[in-house]
């Protein structure tokens, strides 16, 4: 889309505009006037005056003579002269000596002309700037310098814009705004059979799932104009302000209809209302006159209201009822199949290897939203860069997803040997325990490299399509997978370091949900102990229940990780020898691919 801004200058650039005029009135102009007041005579005619004795008052200067008439009414001035008889004549004219000719202006005039004109001058500007602003920001009802009105970015259609094609990874999301497009095209076809559309279509999702980009594809796609403004915009300093640039902003889109307003970051007004005195009362009139407002048009007046959030659980229930915002997309993090479209998307503006494998990034980026694999493809084009390379592959693909997920290589890092073999032991630890238990992802890749994240080493595990669901087992043999770190280097040194603090705050979590939410727990059977709130945003937990009860979920906790940890610890009691062969393999080459691996531990 291509936005269309009006150019504003700022106001100190008005500021300093009169600013200048002062100066000018005072440095310049002022002079100017008292210069008016001389004229400029020959010196014959101030001989002739002299023996008129028509001289009052005399200033002789070095480059001029300034003099005045007997009454002193007008005020001459004239080039000087060799004249030795000048003194004597003057003498005999009476003319009265003087060095202050011309005198100071009245200190009346001279506060009028200094300070009461200009301040004029600034009144009337300002009032000029004030209609100017108001005339620009849409009507006269604003408070000056616009600051009750919507300042809501505006695109307009273009052929460049955004489509619903540069969009990949929800299609389901896409099928449900198709219909909005199709109605903003052929509104008839709905209204013929008493159908309207929803006044607003609520997007839910993580950050970077693509929320504000599909809002815009709906624009490109109906080709009609898009408000696009953040919730954050409504949100002033003055009470009332945030409910005038409402007003001010479905205005605007009557006027432009049909339309598309975008209010992203909607959960910024429309928080729940809690009822609390001394709440932010800004914030509460904005949200009611939102409200107000999607109740004053009709959903078929050709106005479509979009909003994304990434907390639905904070809004206001009185904004999500039918009637306002009637349908909710969910905008997820993609799939498997949706990894790769969106790669696909990001990669036709790169030049790339004809033989890039996407399903393979694809699968190694499990769980990356549009955005990170947006960044996943950049970070490959700038490794082709740095390699001297004119096209991306495979292999940089594969390195940007490690850049991506664990940082870059820190390669000033130096391990001491004994340092290294632990890593070597402890990543070998991780990828044996996985390789040895069923329901387990392959084993991708296996390095002790350094990372900028604080990761001394890794294992990457690669599932081999979408898992969607997980079974009590499943959940159990990622703990124990999660433990094979430590537990290798308890069978090898007998000893703990600090590696495993990562490895920990994954396993309890994981065995906390099992209990707490999943229902796998024998002793509480399907009851929940614990909620999820902020759902998109790192989905944290309350507990719900008695202390009592917490603790009694700590023991069993404390129990699950127990076992999977013993087991971990079985586990490469049984294959020392493959142990201690792909340690050592590890310790020397650094990093070693799932095929590798695999071939030493089957003995190929």
């Amino acid at each position: 889309m291509n936005e269309v801004k009006k150019p504003k200058r700022p106001l100190i650039f008005y500021y300093g505009i009169v600013a200048l005029v002062i100066l000018a009135f005072n440095f310049l102009f002022i002079p100017y006037l008292e210069q008016l007041r001389v004229s400029e005579v020959d010196y014959g005619t101030f001989m002739q005056m002299t023996e008129e004795k028509d001289i009052g008052k005399v200033e002789i200067q070095k480059n001029q003579i300034l003099f005045t008439n007997k009454d002193e009414s007008k005020i001459f001035k004239t080039g000087p002269m060799e004249d030795m008889g000048l003194i004597q004549r003057l003498y005999e004219a009476k003319a009265v000596f003087s060095s202050e000719i011309i005198e100071e202006t009245s200190p009346i005039l001279s506060f009028i002309l200094s300070w009461i004109l200009p301040i004029a001058i600034f009144i009337v500007l300002g009032q000029y700037m004030s209609k100017k602003m108001m005339e620009r920001a849409g009507g006269g009802n604003s408070m000056m310098f616009g600051m009750g009105k919507s300042n809501a970015k505006i695109y307009v259609k273009s052929t460049s814009g955004i489509k619903f094609k540069d969009v990949a990874g929800e299609d389901e999301a896409k099928e449900s705004l198709a219909e909005i497009v199709d109605y903003l095209h052929t509104p008839s076809r709905y209204t013929e059979i008493g159908a309207s559309m929803p006044k607003g279509l609520l997007l839910v999702g993580p950050p970077g799932t693509g929320k504000t980009m599909l809002a815009k594809a709906v624009a490109g796609e109906a080709n009609v104009p898009f408000f696009s403004i953040s919730g954050s915009e409504f949100v002033e300093m003055f009470v009332g302000m945030g409910a005038s640039k409402v007003r001010d902003l479905f205005k605007q889109a009557k006027e432009k209809a049909p339309c598309i307003v975008f209010i992203d970051e909607i959960d910024t007004i429309g928080k729940k209302r809690d009822g609390n005195i001394g709440g932010n009362d800004e914030r509460e009139q904005t949200l009611n006159q939102l409200l107000t407002e999607m109740d004053g048009f009709d959903g078929n007046t050709g106005v479509i209201i979009l909003a994304a959030t990434n907390r639905p659980e904070s809004l206001d229930p009185a904004l999500t009822r039918p009637g306002r915002f009637d349908r909710r997309i969910p905008v997820e993090l993609p799939d498997l199949k949706g990894r790769e479209e969106i790669l696909r998307v990001h990669a036709k503006k790169v030049k790339t290897d004809k033989n890039i494998d996407y399903t393979a990034i694809a699968r190694m980026a499990s769980g990356a939203s549009g955005a990170e694999l947006a960044n996943i493809i950049n970070e490959a084009a700038l490794s082709a860069v740095r390699n001297h390379r004119q096209t991306v592959s495979q292999s940089d693909l594969e390195e940007s997803i490690e850049v991506v997920i664990a940082g870059y290589q820190k390669k000033n890092a130096i391990l001491t040997d004994k340092e290294k073999m632990i890593v070597a032991y402890h990543e070998i630890g991780h990828a044996l325990v996985a390789a040895k238990q069923t329901d387990s992802a392959p084993v991708q890749k296996i390095t002790i490299i350094p990372r900028t994240s604080g990761a001394l080493g890794y294992t990457m595990q690669v599932d081999e399509g979408n898992h969607y669901l997980m079974s009590k087992e499943e959940l159990e043999n990622k703990i124990a997978t999660l433990t094979g770190g430590r537990a290798a280097e308890e069978v090898i040194f007998h000893s703990v370091t600090t590696g495993a603090s990562n490895d920990i705050e994954q396993a309890t979590k994981i065995a906390r949900a099992m209990i707490t939410r999943y229902g796998m727990s024998a002793d509480f059977d399907m009851v929940a102990m614990e909620t999820v709130t902020n759902q998109y945003l790192g989905g944290d937990t309350s507990l719900a229940c008695s202390a009592q009860t917490q603790a009694d979920i700590d023991k069993r906790v404390v129990e699950v990780i127990r076992i999977q940890h013993e087991k971990a610890v079985a586990i490469l009691n049984e294959n020392r020898k493959k142990l201690d062969e792909l340690a050592k393999f590890l310790y020397e080459k650094e990093t070693i691919t799932g095929e590798e691996f695999l071939k030493i531990l089957h003995g190929e």
